[in-house]
Protein backbone atom coordinates (compact mmCIF):
# COMPACT_ATOMS: atom_id res chain seq x y z
CA UNK A 1 0.00 0.00 0.00
CA UNK A 2 1.44 3.55 -0.85
CA UNK A 3 1.12 6.53 1.04
CA UNK A 4 -1.99 9.08 -0.02
CA UNK A 5 -2.63 11.51 2.66
CA UNK A 6 -6.20 12.63 3.36
CA UNK A 7 -6.93 15.26 3.08
CA UNK A 8 -5.14 15.73 -0.78
CA UNK A 9 -1.34 16.98 -1.25
CA UNK A 10 -1.97 20.64 -1.15
CA UNK A 11 -0.45 21.15 -4.69
CA UNK A 12 -0.82 18.78 -7.60
CA UNK A 13 1.90 17.50 -8.76
CA UNK A 14 4.76 19.65 -10.30
CA UNK A 15 3.51 23.08 -8.37
CA UNK A 16 5.24 24.24 -5.59
CA UNK A 17 2.76 26.24 -3.12
CA UNK A 18 3.31 28.14 -0.53
CA UNK A 19 2.04 30.16 2.18
CA UNK A 20 2.44 33.92 0.92
CA UNK A 21 3.38 37.11 3.19
CA UNK A 22 3.77 40.47 2.01
CA UNK A 23 7.34 40.27 1.02
CA UNK A 24 7.34 36.25 0.20
CA UNK A 25 9.03 33.16 2.71
CA UNK A 26 12.12 33.55 3.53
CA UNK A 27 15.22 31.39 3.59
CA UNK A 28 14.50 27.91 5.24
CA UNK A 29 16.75 25.23 5.59
CA UNK A 30 16.05 21.32 6.19
CA UNK A 31 19.19 20.31 8.45
CA UNK A 32 19.88 16.36 8.25
CA UNK A 33 20.77 16.38 12.18
CA UNK A 34 23.95 17.38 14.67
CA UNK A 35 22.47 20.59 14.65
CA UNK A 36 24.54 23.40 16.19
CA UNK A 37 28.17 21.00 16.18
CA UNK A 38 31.21 21.25 13.50
CA UNK A 39 30.32 21.78 10.28
CA UNK A 40 26.81 23.68 10.61
CA UNK A 41 29.28 26.79 10.82
CA UNK A 42 29.21 27.54 7.02
CA UNK A 43 25.28 27.50 6.46
CA UNK A 44 24.12 28.18 9.64
CA UNK A 45 25.94 32.01 9.33
CA UNK A 46 24.76 32.29 5.82
CA UNK A 47 21.09 32.02 7.56
CA UNK A 48 22.05 34.39 10.39
CA UNK A 49 23.32 37.03 7.63
CA UNK A 50 19.54 36.39 5.33
CA UNK A 51 17.40 36.76 8.35
CA UNK A 52 18.98 40.57 9.27
CA UNK A 53 19.11 39.37 12.94
CA UNK A 54 21.57 39.04 15.63
CA UNK A 55 18.91 37.16 17.86
CA UNK A 56 18.19 33.45 16.69
CA UNK A 57 14.75 32.31 18.44
CA UNK A 58 14.85 28.28 19.37
CA UNK A 59 12.21 26.14 20.06
CA UNK A 60 13.44 23.47 21.59
CA UNK A 61 9.68 21.21 21.26
CA UNK A 62 10.77 17.93 20.25
CA UNK A 63 13.21 17.68 22.88
CA UNK A 64 10.80 18.40 25.68
CA UNK A 65 11.33 15.01 27.11
CA UNK A 66 15.43 14.68 26.50
CA UNK A 67 16.47 18.08 28.82
CA UNK A 68 15.50 20.82 26.42
CA UNK A 69 17.52 23.71 28.35
CA UNK A 70 20.44 21.64 27.33
CA UNK A 71 18.98 22.08 23.65
CA UNK A 72 19.24 25.78 24.23
CA UNK A 73 22.17 26.06 25.88
CA UNK A 74 24.32 24.19 23.44
CA UNK A 75 22.40 26.86 20.51
CA UNK A 76 23.73 29.66 22.31
CA UNK A 77 27.36 28.40 23.17
CA UNK A 78 27.78 27.81 19.53
CA UNK A 79 25.94 31.16 18.25
CA UNK A 80 27.98 33.08 20.16
CA UNK A 81 30.63 32.72 18.40
CA UNK A 82 28.86 34.13 15.34
CA UNK A 83 28.19 37.22 17.50
CA UNK A 84 24.28 36.53 18.03
CA UNK A 85 21.99 35.28 20.78
CA UNK A 86 20.27 32.70 21.67
CA UNK A 87 16.04 33.27 22.96
CA UNK A 88 14.45 30.12 23.85
CA UNK A 89 10.57 30.09 23.31
CA UNK A 90 10.17 26.83 25.81
CA UNK A 91 6.74 25.60 23.97
CA UNK A 92 7.33 22.00 25.24
CA UNK A 93 3.17 20.43 25.64
CA UNK A 94 0.43 21.39 24.34
CA UNK A 95 -0.56 24.40 26.14
CA UNK A 96 2.42 26.17 25.38
CA UNK A 97 1.63 26.00 21.77
CA UNK A 98 -2.14 27.29 22.40
CA UNK A 99 -0.18 30.09 24.77
CA UNK A 100 -1.05 33.57 22.85
CA UNK A 101 2.26 35.12 24.27
CA UNK A 102 4.23 32.33 22.85
CA UNK A 103 2.44 32.61 19.32
CA UNK A 104 3.68 36.56 19.79
CA UNK A 105 7.20 35.94 20.21
CA UNK A 106 7.85 33.12 17.26
CA UNK A 107 5.56 35.67 14.77
CA UNK A 108 8.02 38.89 15.75
CA UNK A 109 10.81 36.66 14.98
CA UNK A 110 13.22 37.12 12.12
CA UNK A 111 15.10 33.90 12.46
CA UNK A 112 13.13 30.69 14.16
CA UNK A 113 15.07 26.93 14.39
CA UNK A 114 13.26 23.95 15.39
CA UNK A 115 15.05 21.57 17.28
CA UNK A 116 15.75 18.02 16.74
CA UNK A 117 14.11 15.33 19.20
CA UNK A 118 10.71 13.15 19.03
CA UNK A 119 9.27 13.97 15.86
CA UNK A 120 6.20 12.50 17.23
CA UNK A 121 6.07 14.79 19.75
CA UNK A 122 6.80 18.14 17.96
CA UNK A 123 3.74 17.44 15.87
CA UNK A 124 1.04 16.57 18.32
CA UNK A 125 2.43 19.68 20.41
CA UNK A 126 2.41 22.36 16.91
CA UNK A 127 -0.77 20.78 14.85
CA UNK A 128 -3.42 23.42 14.42
CA UNK A 129 -1.86 25.55 17.17
CA UNK A 130 -1.23 29.21 17.45
CA UNK A 131 2.08 28.66 18.09
CA UNK A 132 2.12 26.97 14.39
CA UNK A 133 0.24 29.54 12.82
CA UNK A 134 2.36 31.91 13.88
CA UNK A 135 5.78 30.30 12.36
CA UNK A 136 3.77 30.38 9.26
CA UNK A 137 3.51 33.48 9.15
CA UNK A 138 6.54 34.65 9.91
CA UNK A 139 8.63 32.42 7.87
CA UNK A 140 5.69 33.48 5.05
CA UNK A 141 6.40 37.28 5.95
CA UNK A 142 10.44 36.59 5.24
CA UNK A 143 11.63 35.53 8.32
CA UNK A 144 14.67 32.28 7.88
CA UNK A 145 13.27 29.46 9.30
CA UNK A 146 15.45 26.18 9.69
CA UNK A 147 14.17 22.86 11.51
CA UNK A 148 17.06 19.65 12.33
CA UNK A 149 16.17 16.33 12.32
CA UNK A 150 12.21 16.33 13.69
CA UNK A 151 12.00 20.01 13.28
CA UNK A 152 12.58 19.43 9.36
CA UNK A 153 10.37 16.08 8.91
CA UNK A 154 7.44 18.24 10.65
CA UNK A 155 7.49 20.63 7.76
CA UNK A 156 6.34 18.40 4.98
CA UNK A 157 3.26 17.12 4.06
CA UNK A 158 4.04 13.94 4.37
CA UNK A 159 6.53 12.29 7.38
CA UNK A 160 8.32 10.06 8.03
CA UNK A 161 7.55 7.34 10.65
CA UNK A 162 10.48 6.74 13.11
CA UNK A 163 9.04 3.56 14.43
CA UNK A 164 9.74 1.60 11.07
CA UNK A 165 10.22 4.43 8.05
CA UNK A 166 6.18 3.98 6.75
CA UNK A 167 4.70 7.48 6.20
CA UNK A 168 1.78 9.63 7.53
CA UNK A 169 0.74 13.37 7.51
CA UNK A 170 3.04 16.42 8.31
CA UNK A 171 2.04 19.44 9.12
CA UNK A 172 2.21 20.51 5.50
CA UNK A 173 4.42 23.82 5.17
CA UNK A 174 6.37 22.77 2.24
CA UNK A 175 4.04 20.64 -0.45
CA UNK A 176 4.77 17.43 -1.70
CA UNK A 177 7.57 16.39 0.13
CA UNK A 178 8.82 14.15 2.95
CA UNK A 179 12.57 14.78 4.76
CA UNK A 180 14.14 11.56 6.04
CA UNK A 181 17.15 13.09 8.39
CA UNK A 182 20.17 10.98 9.52
CA UNK A 183 20.46 9.79 6.08
CA UNK A 184 24.23 8.96 6.64
CA UNK A 185 22.95 6.38 9.88
CA UNK A 186 19.73 4.97 8.71
CA UNK A 187 19.51 1.64 7.23
CA UNK A 188 18.95 0.76 3.48
CA UNK A 189 15.89 -1.35 4.29
CA UNK A 190 14.15 1.65 6.12
CA UNK A 191 14.86 4.01 3.36
CA UNK A 192 13.81 1.57 0.50
CA UNK A 193 10.19 0.66 2.38
CA UNK A 194 9.56 4.62 2.97
CA UNK A 195 10.28 5.14 -1.14
CA UNK A 196 8.20 1.90 -1.91
CA UNK A 197 5.35 3.68 0.12
CA UNK A 198 5.37 7.27 -1.02
CA UNK A 199 2.98 8.18 -3.11
CA UNK A 200 3.58 9.32 -7.20
CA UNK A 201 4.75 12.97 -7.06
CA UNK A 202 5.65 12.83 -3.31
CA UNK A 203 9.48 13.93 -3.12
CA UNK A 204 11.54 12.32 -0.53
CA UNK A 205 14.45 14.24 0.98
CA UNK A 206 17.53 11.91 2.63
CA UNK A 207 20.08 14.41 4.13
CA UNK A 208 23.03 13.38 6.11
CA UNK A 209 23.73 14.72 9.47
CA UNK A 210 25.34 18.18 9.75
CA UNK A 211 24.04 18.94 5.99
CA UNK A 212 21.15 21.18 4.96
CA UNK A 213 19.07 21.88 1.98
CA UNK A 214 18.24 25.50 1.86
CA UNK A 215 15.38 27.29 -0.26
CA UNK A 216 16.15 30.66 -1.06
CA UNK A 217 13.21 33.14 -1.31
CA UNK A 218 13.06 32.66 -5.22
CA UNK A 219 12.39 29.10 -4.58
CA UNK A 220 16.05 27.72 -5.72
CA UNK A 221 17.10 24.59 -3.60
CA UNK A 222 20.86 24.52 -2.74
CA UNK A 223 22.58 21.87 -0.61
CA UNK A 224 25.44 22.80 1.87
CA UNK A 225 27.20 21.34 4.88
CA UNK A 226 29.26 18.45 4.89
CA UNK A 227 27.50 15.24 3.65
CA UNK A 228 25.10 14.47 1.16
CA UNK A 229 21.73 14.60 0.14
CA UNK A 230 19.88 12.57 -2.19
CA UNK A 231 16.27 13.31 -3.50
CA UNK A 232 13.48 10.18 -4.59
CA UNK A 233 10.77 10.84 -6.65
CA UNK A 234 8.43 7.94 -7.94
CA UNK A 235 11.42 5.22 -6.98
CA UNK A 236 14.08 7.14 -8.75
CA UNK A 237 16.59 9.07 -7.69
CA UNK A 238 16.50 12.61 -8.93
CA UNK A 239 18.19 16.45 -8.86
CA UNK A 240 18.19 18.28 -6.27
CA UNK A 241 16.46 20.58 -8.51
CA UNK A 242 13.14 18.57 -8.31
CA UNK A 243 12.68 20.38 -5.15
CA UNK A 244 11.92 23.39 -6.81
CA UNK A 245 9.82 22.17 -10.11
CA UNK A 246 8.68 19.07 -8.75
CA UNK A 247 8.53 18.14 -12.07
CA UNK A 248 11.91 15.65 -12.10
CA UNK A 249 10.84 12.33 -13.00
CA UNK A 250 12.27 8.72 -13.38
CA UNK A 251 15.11 8.51 -14.94
CA UNK A 252 16.41 12.21 -14.14
CA UNK A 253 20.00 12.87 -12.11
CA UNK A 254 21.09 11.16 -9.79
CA UNK A 255 20.93 12.82 -5.78
CA UNK A 256 23.76 14.86 -4.19
CA UNK A 257 26.25 13.15 -3.16
CA UNK A 258 28.57 15.25 -1.31
CA UNK A 259 29.64 18.59 -0.94
CA UNK A 260 29.03 20.87 -4.36
CA UNK A 261 28.58 18.06 -6.54
CA UNK A 262 26.10 15.22 -7.95
CA UNK A 263 26.44 11.49 -6.71
CA UNK A 264 25.96 9.74 -9.88
CA UNK A 265 28.95 9.20 -12.56
CA UNK A 266 27.88 12.39 -14.83
CA UNK A 267 24.68 12.87 -13.25
CA UNK A 268 22.82 9.57 -14.52
CA UNK A 269 20.18 8.34 -12.81
CA UNK A 270 21.14 6.43 -9.51
CA UNK A 271 19.77 2.93 -8.70
CA UNK A 272 15.98 2.43 -7.53
CA UNK A 273 14.93 0.48 -3.80
CA UNK A 274 15.74 -2.72 -4.24
CA UNK A 275 19.28 -2.05 -6.61
CA UNK A 276 22.98 -1.54 -5.05
CA UNK A 277 24.21 1.51 -3.71
CA UNK A 278 20.49 3.02 -2.71
CA UNK A 279 21.00 5.65 0.37
CA UNK A 280 20.25 5.22 3.66
CA UNK A 281 18.40 7.41 6.54
CA UNK A 282 17.46 7.41 9.78
CA UNK A 283 15.34 8.02 12.62
CA UNK A 284 14.85 11.35 13.86
CA UNK A 285 12.79 10.13 17.07
CA UNK A 286 15.68 10.31 19.28
CA UNK A 287 17.66 13.10 21.20
CA UNK A 288 18.41 16.33 19.64
CA UNK A 289 21.50 16.74 17.76
CA UNK A 290 22.00 12.52 17.74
Amino acid sequence: MTYDPQPPLSSPPGVERLPEGPGGPGHLALVGGSEWSAGCEGFDQDLLRASGTSEVLVLPTAAAYWHPDRAVATAASYFSAFGASVKACMVLRRADAEDKANAGTVRAARFVYVAGGSVLHLRSVLKASPVWDALVEAWSSGAVLAGSSAGAMVFGDAMVDPRGGALTLGLGLLPQLAVLPHANNWSEEKTHRTVRLASRGLRIAAIDERTALVRAPDGQWRQAGVGGATIWLDGRRVALEALASGSQGPGGPAGLGGPGGLGGPGGVAGPGPGEPAAAGTASADSAPGS
